[in-house]
């Protein structure tokens, strides 16, 4: 009778195993939940840098400031982007005129994610920028941004549907057909005002939809 419950009880267990990893391997080829980390904290590979900004890696932070005579430039992925949820952890120093770039094809074609303060019209940190158009939806509220701290932005695009939200508040929620796929990045704005800015980031993480 033992020996009868023993055969039982490995034949259930390998059952069950079985099942897991069967059930694992699809999630796994489904590609659900899959989170890549485009930042390694160590060196900028993966990265390319555009224009004169200076971009290094200090105590496994992303650091980009203004290059010679407050020269501008980006930082874009090799890889390109269609469909994802993105979230990127960051501080800045300001003033600043920054923002994270997603679905960059060229300079004429992209979005990005403002990370600024600007006047006319208001505009804060989170607003959505698209070439060619401008902003296509404004966060007007500056109490979200935590000015002397981390912050963090999602990014959610799938199809000509644009999600972004500030620290957990949805502050855009936009169908935009401008550009379907592209690399993701971070910018560096031109400027005299913006000598002493610094982002500075240390998670740049994607799951693809």
């Amino acid at each position: 009778m033992v020996r009868s419950c023993d055969k039982a009880c490995v034949g259930i267990l390998a059952l069950l195993s079985s099942v897991l990893v069967t059930s694992q391997l699809a999630t796994a080829s489904d590609g659900e939940d899959v989170v890549v980390s485009l930042f390694n904290g160590r060196n900028l590979e993966g990265w390319k840098s555009e224009g004169k900004a200076h971009w290094e890696v200090q105590d496994g932070l992303l650091i980009g400031r203004q290059g010679e005579n407050n020269s501008p430039g980006d930082l874009l992925t090799e890889a390109a982007y269609a469909n994802f949820d993105l979230i990127v952890e960051f501080r800045v120093t300001w003033p600043a005129n920054s923002g994270v770039w997603y679905r960059y094809q060229s300079a004429d074609q992209s979005y990005q994610a403002d990370i600024l303060e600007y006047k006319n019209p208001v505009a804060w940190t989170g607003t959505l920028y698209c070439t060619g158009k401008m902003f296509i939806a404004i966060n007007k509220d500056p109490e979200l941004v935590h000015r002397d701290s981390w912050n963090t932005l999602r990014i959610r695009a799938d199809g000509n549907h644009h999600v972004v939200w500030l620290n957990g508040t949805e502050v855009a929620n936009v169908r935009d057909d401008t550009s379907a796929r592209g690399r993701i990045g971070f910018q560096i704005h031109a400027g005299d005002e913006f000598a002493k800015m610094q982002i500075a980031v240390k998670k740049v993480e994607l799951r693809a939809l």
